[in-house]
């Protein structure tokens, strides 16, 4: 009897907890420069919470080793909900090749996936094919011939283009540059062969005619960037989308999770949300706390596989 009136207590004490978050403001830690979409999307998320809560959402960018030093900060914060943490896809892809002083998994609670959006595959304008199927024959007939760019060893164009080569069964040269600028304009130069990019980064070329856009990386076609068929038409099983959502603090109350996950889903639905997320190439993608979980976890363990085979590691 004893334990079940403890038992009804904490339960409780829980429920009031949620109730009343969040009684002041709120943090949102985005580990990154601001201007970049981590930030602009961590901004609007904030808005409209800070609208539903009636308190005030601060946005604090702290930049530094690709997004890890804000993550591992969060990590040791409060379990309270008071203060959560921006990521991307790029979070999956650090914690796949970097030592990091927190447990990736279960050092951080996911609360909410916010967007997700398809990359795109892009080969300069001298590559003789017009289809991903016609770009692995090539690459095949030419083992370590091609070569493909990304933004710098370890970030998601890298993982991109060697699961491209892994999925394919082909041999391709990585290109590193210091962010996507350069190596698009190198694309647009014929310096490199391959890219795989964000939508943003590369359609205003690909419509230009300056590059070729081949597919995207999402399953199946994406209404984002229409007229392009899936790579993984090609190439069966292959998949890489772009996404962002926030995490917490481990330990978080369920109660508070859960009313962090239903207010920001309720966000996404806005028209504003949408065409935020449309100019910079995603849409919403709503899910509950264990369905978003299930996302971090399997990207960790997927690019951990691919860096391994590939030999990926930090500089």
């Amino acid at each position: 009897m004893k334990r079940l009136w403890i038992a009804a207590a904490l339960l409780s004490a829980c429920s009031a907890w949620a109730q009343q978050f969040p009684a002041k403001s709120v943090t949102i830690v985005v580990p990154f420069p601001p201007g970049g979409s981590n930030d602009v999307f961590a901004r609007a998320v904030a808005k409209k919470l800070s609208e539903a809560w009636k308190q005030t959402v601060i946005v604090d960018n702290r930049a530094g080793a690709g997004g890890m030093i804000g993550a591992a900060q969060v990590s040791k914060a409060p379990a309270d909900g008071y203060t959560l943490l921006f990521v991307s896809s790029s979070y999956t892809t650090g914690a796949a090749i970097q030592s990091l002083p927190f447990d990736p998994v279960t050092g951080l609670t996911p609360l909410a996936s916010v967007a997700k959006g398809p990359m795109v595959l892009t080969v300069k304008n001298g590559v003789p094919v017009k289809t991903a199927a016609e770009l692995v024959a090539l690459a095949r007939s030419q083992p370590g011939k091609l070569n493909y760019g990304s933004a710098g060893p370890g970030s998601i164009n890298h993982f991109a283009g060697e699961l491209l080569a892994q999925s394919a069964g082909v041999k391709m040269t990585h290109v590193p540059y210091k962010g996507m600028g350069p190596a698009t304009a190198d694309l647009i130069g014929g310096h490199i062969d391959v890219l795989v990019a964000s939508s943003p980064s590369v359609m205003q070329h690909v419509k230009a005619d300056k590059v070729k856009g081949l597919g995207v990386t999402s399953a199946k076609p994406s209404p984002l960037v229409p007229g392009l068929d899936a790579v993984a038409k090609d190439v069966p099983g292959y998949e890489v989308e772009l996404w962002w959502g926030m995490l917490a603090p481990p330990g978080v109350p369920p109660a508070i999770a859960g009313q962090i996950n239903a207010d920001v889903n309720r966000a996404l639905a806005s028209s504003e949300m949408i065409e935020i997320f449309s100019k910079e190439g995603a849409e919403p993608w709503p899910q509950s706390p264990a369905q978003f979980a299930g996302v971090v976890k399997g990207d960790i363990e997927r690019w951990k596989k691919v860096a391994k085979d590939a030999n990926i590691k930090v500089d």
